[in-house]
């Protein structure tokens, strides 16, 4: 690994501002997805390293809550600077250990920093309120405080922007962070906790914990010493860590599972929602909480939308994603390849047709072809599940009320897109959408500046935008009484 840094390449964790291994001294591989070759081999703890990184966190937070915003964000620039600085060797590590090109791993990382450049300002802006009183001699006032330790549950496929996400609008408000990365891409989060001990954050308010997802991930919910938990995973996992937060009655931010409708209606400019398709399907190989997952495509320009979608599919690159000109790397891992080869196989058995792709590349490993299916109906599991993978079902509508019918009919409520260059339309289908993010012939939806969340079981609280401080802060009521007396 050609690193300008090799520092940054780490194989402790970082535990109340100590390099640690784990106590029992195991230790787990995380592999480059493209070659299945070892990268390194990262501590694998537990329950007693967690309950440490707890412990330092409260002896932290007093003192982090106490400085004030400005030096708090002073910091947070630094960590900004330093992720720019080196962000090279950033990409390099989480191209391979995640798969995605580099070009990708670049963009996954500046859209992170935008989260830390924000949260850095907004924390001066954590504003209270002078309440007009109803009583003489009374003032009502609220005031916002730090919640307190917090805990972000990180997954594999952005394992740098979904860190600095949660993290810098927590460290912002005053709160210390401990972050679990998921095991199949941790050195991302590793790197970036090097970076967040040179930016200068003081011992306990950063550390990163490897290792056991449910060990883990038990002990941060069973403490009640965490007072926050930001989780971004599947539906399933969200709802079990849900119930295990009761008992210590945590704020709780839950960025889960999504089945995003994207609609293209007869007035849509076809060429711009082919491109926009795209990126939205076929980025980071379909492995997106966001990406598109259905394509509700009107009769009168379905066979067009498919030709063009078709024609930009077969310019994308399969390959090593430290490679030149290479658009898309491997899947995950094994699982998420073969899940792709069983919703194929439930569409065609009811009737769907392939019109391209549809099988394992000739790369081997976990690369399989960008798929477009037609054809897609309601029972289909390409209609009802998450693919998470790069596989495009197109669907008819018909009409206006249709197509938002079929948008709607699912459980999750995280991203919608609908293309369409009349404005009347636009407007009474992003209203009718019931997703917490709706691109109007847009796909690139996040940024520090925004608040980022879904609905019903794709989760609860919201990341970025001046929404996303709330998510670390606590509204405190004060009466001021007596003050008619002399």
């Amino acid at each position: 690994m050609q690193l300008k840094d090799s520092s940054l390449l780490c194989s402790s964790c970082l535990i109340g501002g100590a390099w640690s291994r784990s106590d029992s001294g195991e230790t787990f591989a995380v592999l480059n997805k493209t070659t299945g070759a070892e990268i390194c081999r990262v501590p694998n703890c537990g329950k007693a390293e967690t309950e440490r990184a707890i412990a330092a966190a409260d002896k932290a937070s007093k003192g982090w809550a106490a400085m004030t915003a400005k030096a708090r964000g002073a910091i947070l620039h630094k960590w900004h600077d330093l992720i720019h600085a080196n962000i090279d060797d950033l990409a390099l590590i989480l191209t391979l250990e995640q798969g995605k090109p580099l070009a990708e791993s670049k963009g996954e990382i500046i859209l992170g920093t935008t989260y830390i450049d924000w949260f850095a300002e907004e924390g001066r802006r954590a504003y209270g309120e002078i309440i007009p009183s109803p009583w003489a001699g009374k003032q009502p006032l609220a005031i916002r405080q730090p919640i307190g330790v917090s805990a972000a549950i990180t997954p594999w496929n952005f394992p740098n922007s979904m860190i600095t996400r949660k993290a810098a609008p927590a460290l912002a408000a005053g709160c210390p962070v401990i972050v679990k990365p998921a095991s199949a891409t941790p050195l991302s989060a590793l790197a970036l906790g090097v970076l967040a001990e040179r930016a200068g954050f003081p011992t306990g308010v950063f550390s990163v914990v490897t290792g056991d997802a449910r060990e883990i991930g038990n002990a941060l919910c069973q403490s009640s010493t965490i007072r926050a938990l930001s989780f971004t995973g599947s539906t399933p996992v969200g709802k079990t860590l849900m119930a295990q937060c009761a008992s210590t009655m945590k704020k709780l931010s839950l960025e889960l599972g999504g089945n995003a409708p994207f609609i293209v209606f007869k007035q849509a400019d076809l060429e711009h929602a082919a491109l926009s398709a795209i990126g939205c399907k076929f980025r980071n190989a379909g492995q997106t909480c966001i990406c598109a997952n259905r394509f509700l495509v009107e009769d009168a320009v379905h066979d067009a939308f498919v030709e063009r979608l078709k024609a930009e599919a077969g310019k994308i690159v399969l390959g090593d994603g430290t490679k030149p000109g290479v658009s898309q790397g491997p899947l995950i891992d094994a699982k998420a390849f073969a899940f792709m080869r069983t919703l194929l196989d439930d569409a065609v058995a009811k009737g769907a047709t392939i019109v391209c792709g549809g099988k394992p590349s000739a790369l081997g490993g976990n690369f399989f072809e960008p798929t477009i299916v037609t054809g897609v109906t309601r029972d289909m599991r390409l209609f009802q599940e998450e693919i998470f993978g790069p596989i495009a079902p197109v669907v008819r509508f018909s009409t206006e009320d249709e197509a938002v019918e079929l948008a709607n009919d699912t459980p999750y409520g995280l991203a919608s897109y609908v293309f369409t260059r009349d404005l009347g339309q636009m407007w009474r289908v992003s209203n009718a959408l019931e997703y917490g993010l709706v691109g109007a012939n847009e796909v690139a939806l996040a940024s520090g500046e925004v608040p980022f969340g879904g609905m019903k079981d794709s989760g609860i609280g919201r990341e970025g935008g001046r929404q996303g401080l709330d998510e670390y802060m606590e509204t405190k009521y004060i009466l001021l009484g007596g003050l008619d007396k002399r």
